[in-house]
């Protein structure tokens, strides 16, 4: 069961939830004209999604950033950023069963965005404030909050440098200690450039990215900014499942090289999955 907490969440979220659908990377339904589309001969993977477990997901959060990793206390864990005005918060989820076991609540005019873990820290951005919170993962605790430039949409790690979306089609890469800007990269798909790039996750040297407003994930080649894969995701949350439940977003690599989990915004189900050839 969720904790009362979350419950009284859907509640506040209601109101904020009109008023930004037609704004930043707050809500939308998927729509067809929102998809990329492939050239035949643009040399790009088509990819679909394989099922391989569902799991239960606090239809309360408003997922922005998901991310699977080991916790001292709790073991294996989601680190996920939920958003809207007023609802905000970080939290500390159990895989199996998408119980909430430790959260903290950003300040009521902070919009929460992705989220990701560095060597050290846990950093979590929001849309509009342009202020990204460096956190202690442990604990949850505000270390430091910086300023930066522009909006905040999601955000990864590669090992190396932070990778940040902002819904345009271009990743700006930050210092993982400083959150100091450290260069850009255009993305496109057969020349074109890609825009409504949302949740991030770094695995293998790429960048895999839900499209704001579509049931798509592409992978992009950071050095190049090259789309190489398209997958489509449309169907992954069963009808049944769908009342209430808003857009795709929240991808995190999987134990299993290869495997994603898959959930979205107000989803009452978390999926691990495979991406395969449509």
């Amino acid at each position: 069961m969720f904790d009362e907490k979350r419950a009284t969440r859907r509640g506040l979220a209601l109101g904020a939830t009109g008023l930004l659908a037609l704004s930043g990377c707050g809500t939308g339904d998927a729509a067809a004209e929102d998809q990329v589309t492939v050239a035949a001969e643009a040399g790009v993977e088509e990819l679909g999604v394989e099922v391989l477990e569902t799991f239960d997901h606090d239809p309360d959060s408003f997922t922005q950033g998901l991310q699977l990793a080991e916790h001292p206390e709790h073991g294996t864990v989601f680190y996920e950023s939920a958003g809207l005005y007023g609802a905000s918060d970080v939290r500390i989820v159990a895989p199996g069963t998408g119980e909430v076991l430790a959260s903290q609540d950003l300040p009521v005019e902070q919009f929460a965005e992705g989220l990701t873990l560095t060597d050290t820290d846990l950093w979590q951005i929001t849309w509009q404030e342009h202020t990204a919170h460096r956190r202690d993962p442990v604990t949850l605790d505000v270390i430091e909050s910086v300023e930066y430039e522009g909006e905040g949409w999601g955000i990864c790690y590669d090992g190396e440098r932070l990778v940040m979306s902002d819904g345009t089609p271009t990743l700006t890469f930050r210092d993982p200690v400083t959150f100091a800007e450290t260069g850009t990269v255009d993305v496109t798909l057969d020349g074109e450039p890609v825009a409504q790039i949302n949740e991030l996750e770094c695995v293998g040297g790429q960048v895999w990215a839900n499209l704001w407003l579509t049931d798509q994930i592409v992978r992009i080649d950071p050095e190049t900014g090259e789309v190489g894969a398209v997958v489509d995701a449309a169907g992954l949350l069963p009808e049944e499942d769908a009342a209430g439940a808003d857009v795709l977003n929240g991808i995190a690599a999987g134990e299993e090289e290869g495997t994603f989990y898959l959930t979205g915004k107000h989803w009452p189900k978390l999926f691990l999955v495979r991406f395969a050839p449509a």
